[in-house]
Parts: structure tokens; C-alpha cells; sequence
């Protein structure tokens, strides 16, 4: 579909993280069905700034669904109703001329509110902090083809290394678990060589951070998979404990 939509936006907002914050409702009319969700809020914010308020605030970045900077709730769902699409490559033309969107932010102890539609996602920087590198100094850039890395094993690792932390996955848990970010982070690394010497401590430290930064645990509910915008399986859920076993059982 393409031409011009309205719509009605439903917008969560709070001015700081100690406000109490209301849903409020805007109107976009006949707007080009070929804006993106972020670009309609923009076209939202002039209108708003125009008119002596407060713009909507909002996280973005690259607008190319690769950097994991925005994510929000659209009608109760992660990144809105398109499999596999960041919210900044969620056009309008996916809705229906009147439709109401709900817009909300991500909703979980570990996301702390800041403004509107921004969470505090620190949490899983801190996560990578607890091991989520390689710490060993690799010296040069090695030559290509000088470490040997089979075609099925680098094309796994590159599945998990597609993981862009836009949050997501813990935003759709009923737990709010951050197990599908932290198993494509540890399974990025232990599938490569480069990995290997500090597997075992890695598995240990970002395991034991998930839990100090609040996040629960694994609901197997799915939900996970089934929003993240680069469709990483839930299946390295599993991995990941069989990960920490491996740990315990080498004493790493």
C-alpha cells in the first residue's frame, strides 16, 4: 500500500524517571504511508515544538536496523508487528488508514525509565563489561585464512554476532530475561578461536551479572525469538546452559 494514511498516536509519556507518566493521545494526518515509524514521530515532534510543547523523546541512531539504538512497544509488541524489522524500519504502510497505535517504552526492572519512550539499557553494557570480550592481546591483524575456521562453525558464530542489544528480547519476557542476549554473546565468542582461552570465566562472569543486574530468568516462553529484529534462535538458550556447566566442570 502506498498513498496517504491517518493515524492516531497513543504515546507514553513521562518528563523524568521520578514523574508519573500518562499516555496521551496525537494525531498524524494524512501523512505519506511511506514514512517510517521514527520519521512519523519526527514529522510528530516538529508539530509539537511548533506548537510550544514537548517533543516526544525517543532513542535512534543509524535508522538501518543494525545499531540497536531504538526500540519501543508498538501495541504491546516489541518493535511492532513485522517479524524481524527494528521499530526504525517499520513503516506505516504495515498499518491501516484510522488505526489507533499505542506506542509505550520497554518495561522491565533492569530498563529503568528516563523520558518517554527511552529506558535506561546500561544493563546490558554492563553485561558485556563482565566478559562479553576478548581480553587477550592478539597483537596484528593476523593474515586472511591464517586462523583456520571451518565454513559451518564461522557461519554459526556470525548468527549470534548479529545480536544488535536493542533490548527486545527482554522487553517481550514475561520474566524479563536477558538469557537470549547473553547466549548469543557467549556463543559469538566460544565458536571461534579467539574465544577459546577464556571461555569457561566468560560463561561464569556474564551469567552472574544477569542476575545482580536484575534480569530473571528464562520464562521458555519463546517470545524472545520470536521479536528479535535478526531472528537469533532460542535454541542457544540452551547452549548457554550447557555452557556454564562446561564452566563449572573445567573450574573456569
Amino acid at each position: 500500500m502506498s498513498g496517504l494514511i491517518s493515524l492516531t498516536l497513543r504515546i507514553w509519556r513521562q518528563r523524568s524517571p521520578e514523574s508519573p507518566g500518562a499516555y496521551a493521545s496525537y494525531r498524524l494526518e494524512r501523512v505519506s504511508a511511506d514514512l517510517s515509524l521514527l520519521e512519523a514521530l519526527d514529522l510528530l515532534n516538529e508539530q509539537l515544538i511548533s506548537a510550544g510543547e514537548r517533543p516526544v523523546g525517543f532513542e535512534h541512531d543509524c535508522r538501518e536496523g543494525i545499531c540497536g539504538s531504538c526500540g519501543f512497544l508498538v501495541n504491546g509488541q516489541a518493535h511492532g508487528p513485522q517479524a524481524a524489522t527494528t521499530v526504525c524500519q517499520l513503516y506505516l504502510r504495515r498499518f491501516n488508514d484510522g488505526d489507533t497505535l499505542v506506542l509505550a517504552p520497554w518495561q522491565a526492572k533492569a530498563f529503568p525509565p528516563i523520558q518517554d519512550l527511552v529506558v535506561d539499557r546500561s544493563a546490558l553494557d554492563r553485561l558485556i563489561e563482565a566478559g562479553g570480550f576478548c581480553s587477550v592481546n592478539t597483537g596484528n591483524a593476523p593474515d586472511a585464512n591464517a586462523i583456520l575456521v571451518g565454513r559451518d562453525q564461522a557461519a554459526s558464530a556470525f548468527e549470534t554476532a548479529t545480536c544488535i542489544g536493542c533490548g527486545a528480547c527482554v522487553a517481550s519476557c514475561r520474566n524479563a530475561s536477558a538469557s537470549l542476549f547473553v547466549a548469543a554473546k557467549l556463543a559469538h565468542l566460544a565458536q571461534l578461536p579467539q574465544g577459546q582461552p577464556e571461555r569457561a570465566a566468560r560463561a561464569e562472569a556474564m551469567q552472574q551479572q544477569m542476575g545482580r543486574e536484575g534480569f530473571g530468568s528464562c520464562s521458555s516462553q519463546l517470545e524472545c525469538e520470536a521479536v528479535c529484529p535478526k531472528q537469533i534462535s532460542a535454541d542457544w538458550i540452551s547452549w548457554m546452559h550447557g555452557e556454564r556447566r562446561r564452566a563449572a566442570g573445567s573450574g573456569g
